[in-house]
């Protein structure tokens, strides 16, 4: 896995203050994207134990709230395994912190991903150029989902963290 930027004390991709790894790969290519620099999945860092240190040094602080995953696309399927690997070993080892994620993906194509039900919030669904609104709250798009992946999975039904 290759990653562009580790961006530390974030308050616009998700609730509270956060570290975010912007994963390179991404399939979707939307137009109007706002990081078309991290589409390549061959682009950017390699992801080595200096660069999972500083992100667990970062949610080891008090006032951290968690992680989101952002890129690019930490679901592009060459990340998969991965991210997953990665989210797995946070959920255990913060489990006070939560993880948030971006995904061009839509949720009935990631909901059975076995490391999906690590996740708090997901955030589905490609941009569209076309449906842009800057007043939704942590997405771009009227057409993205800022889903509560926990309680989704319990009752098997998309469950809204906003509508």
């Amino acid at each position: 896995m290759r990653y562009h930027n580790i961006t530390k004390d974030d308050m616009l991709n998700g609730d509270g203050l956060r570290v975010v790894l912007w994963i390179s790969g991404c399939e979707h290519k939307c137009p109007g994207c706002h990081n078309p620099i991290t589409w390549d999945i061959c682009d950017g860092l390699e992801f080595d134990e200096a660069a999972k240190n500083e992100i667990f040094d970062e949610l080891s602080k008090d006032y951290v709230s968690g992680i989101t995953f952002s890129g690019g696309d930490p679901l592009h399927t060459q990340n998969r395994k991965d991210t997953g690997k990665l989210v797995e070993e946070i959920a255990e080892k913060f489990p006070d912190k939560t993880i948030w994620m971006y995904t061009g993906y839509e949720w009935q194509d990631v909901k059975d991903l076995s490391f999906i039900s690590k996740v708090d919030v997901l955030i589905d669904g490609r941009y569209v150029k076309e449906l842009r609104n800057v007043k939704l709250p942590w997405r771009g798009s009227s057409n993205q989902n800022v889903i509560d992946v926990k309680k989704s999975l319990e009752l098997d039904k998309i469950v809204l963290l906003l509508k």
